[in-house]
């Protein structure tokens, strides 16, 4: 019989449960998560007692990630899940929602209040999955994490309360940071156009207007139309810079680039910004405080604004 590649994986996993039923681990505690963003949060809260396997690496677009057959194995024998919610992890959906049957499986965003959570004329009935643009917002991610955390193994309680708190203040010193940088961009400079809609959180969260040829998801089309009016766009409010993103194709900025170029107004590639995935693991860049400060350094000196060269605490990557 040939499955359909979603119900291939699905049943698969119910497969593997029969033999590989999560058990706590001897020592450390063995913890799954999807996006790298999560996975270095889990690291930061659980310090020594959690070993962290984070799926998707550098470059890697959440929206069309599929489970591979390791990732499923992974999963299967880990003591703890994470994954994001809110749609992010569109095509593993169906496969996390049966491992909830038979594991301990979190998502890490079901108890962010949704009077925060913005919605979309594109996206009907769902919420825009991308708060970890906002530090204020991380802080609910961050202690639904700790209290997965505290559930799966709670004689280590003390230590990732403890960890909690130190992670808690570096997000609050990084949105402290992304205060005073942001708002050193001229104001009619503020405007923050991306290669996709994952900007919407860090726009409400700092007073810039953004926009993405695509939409919320990669999934969605940029056509021809849309590439039109945003050329228009920026020829009319004569805006200087564009971004590119690390886990999108830069196709179809560099085709903004140019369309503006053909009716003579110059626009640069003002860097490349991390949306849907981290840097390099093992970078400052790697890690969701560092993916952060990158962003808010390279948008504000982009546009105009007054920040450090290498960032909020000197520990960015040159051309990073």
């Amino acid at each position: 019989m040939r499955f359909p590649r979603r119900s291939f994986f699905a049943a698969a996993a119910v497969a593997m449960f029969s033999v590989a039923t999560p058990v706590l681990a001897d020592g450390a505690l063995q913890v799954v998560a999807t996006t790298g963003m999560i996975a270095d949060t889990a690291r930061r809260i659980g310090g020594d007692e959690v070993e962290v396997k984070g799926l998707m690496g550098a470059g890697v677009d959440p929206h069309a990630y599929r489970q591979t057959r390791t990732d499923i194995v992974a999963m299967t024998k880990a003591d703890l899940v994470l994954w994001h919610g809110l749609y992010l992890e569109a095509q593993m959906e169906d496969f996390f929602h049966r491992l909830e049957e038979r594991g301990n499986v979190v998502a890490v965003t079901d108890t962010l209040p949704r009077e925060l959570l913005r919605g979309h004329d594109d996206y009907a009935d769902k919420f825009d999955p991308h708060v970890w643009m906002d530090p204020k917002l991380w802080v609910f991610v961050a202690e639904r994490v700790r209290d997965a955390l505290i559930e799966s193994s709670p004689e280590d309680r003390a230590v990732f309360e403890a960890n909690t708190e130190i992670f808690l203040k570096d997000l609050e010193q990084l949105s402290a940071y992304a205060e005073k940088g942001l708002t050193s961009v001229p104001q009619e400079a503020r405007i923050l156009l991306t290669a996709h809609d994952a900007f919407g959180y860090f726009g409400q969260a700092y007073g810039f207007e953004v926009m993405g040829i695509q939409g919320i998801s990669t999934e969605s089309e940029a056509g021809l139309n849309r590439i039109g009016e945003l050329v228009d766009m920026l020829v009319e409010r004569q805006i200087g810079a564009v971004f590119v993103e690390s886990s999108v194709s830069d196709r179809s900025i560099r085709a903004l680039v140019e369309g503006a170029a053909a009716k003579g107004h110059e626009v640069v590639i003002g860097g490349e910004l991390y949306s849907d995935a981290m840097g390099a693991e093992g970078t400052y860049e790697g890690t969701y405080v560092g993916m952060i400060d990158h962003n808010i350094t390279v948008i504000s000196r982009a546009l105009g604004g007054q920040v450090p060269l290498r960032g909020m605490s000197g520990d960015l990557t040159v051309g990073s």
